[in-house]
């Protein structure tokens, strides 16, 4: 785990569903104020209404969160979250895309829309996180983050409060790594800031 610390991120990507909060609220903070690289978040959330995840993540975590906007770039060093009713992608100038075509695996934010086009822009730079949740959201885009040469990780499914999306994308290829939370935890607190 100690040489996978030292690679290269340009961004890193984290998906979760159900029990998701909890999950991000034990990882994230490992990144502290150490991080120079935007951290964009898709989390399952109904689709009508405000989200007010940023903020309750940004006063647990004490760090800056904000909602990811249409056309604005990925700046290293905040956490950005994807709004309610909308897909989140990257496009190549590193800016964001938000689109209301229809949900993917009944979700709109879909992981899959967001990983596979981070993976498409970021390469081999990027880190993508798969933590607990009930569908199959994120397979896919572990899958293209993995062939693209990017760091995966999955959180363990024995762990997870639900395994469904962790073990649809172990099945679907196999992670660089399957971790606990904890673990996850210190992997982020180990990674090379350039």
């Amino acid at each position: 785990m100690h040489a996978l610390a030292a690679r290269r991120i340009d961004a890193l990507v984290i998906g979760a569903s159900a029990g998701g909060i909890a999950a991000l609220l034990a990882i994230l903070p490992a990144l502290a104020f150490r991080y120079t690289f935007p951290v964009i978040v898709v989390l399952h959330l109904p689709d009508d209404g405000d989200s007010r995840l940023p903020e309750v993540l940004a006063q647990r975590l004490g760090m800056l969160v904000e909602e990811a906007k249409d056309k604005h770039p990925a700046l290293g060093g905040v956490i950005y979250v994807a709004p309610c009713g909308y897909h989140l992608s990257i496009e190549p100038d590193r800016h964001f895309s938000l689109s209301r075509e229809e949900p993917v695996h009944f979700s709109r934010p879909a992981i899959d829309i967001l990983m596979t086009s981070a993976a498409d822009v970021y390469r081999s730079s990027m880190a993508g996180i798969l933590l607990t949740g009930a569908s199959a959201d994120g397979a896919v885009g572990m899958e293209r983050i993995s062939a693209a040469g990017g760091l995966t990780i999955v959180q363990h499914p024995d762990e997870a409060e639900v395994a469904t999306m962790p073990l649809r994308a172990i099945a679907a290829r196999a992670p660089t790594l399957i971790l606990t939370l904890s673990q996850i935890h210190e992997l982020l607190s180990m990674l090379e800031i350039h």
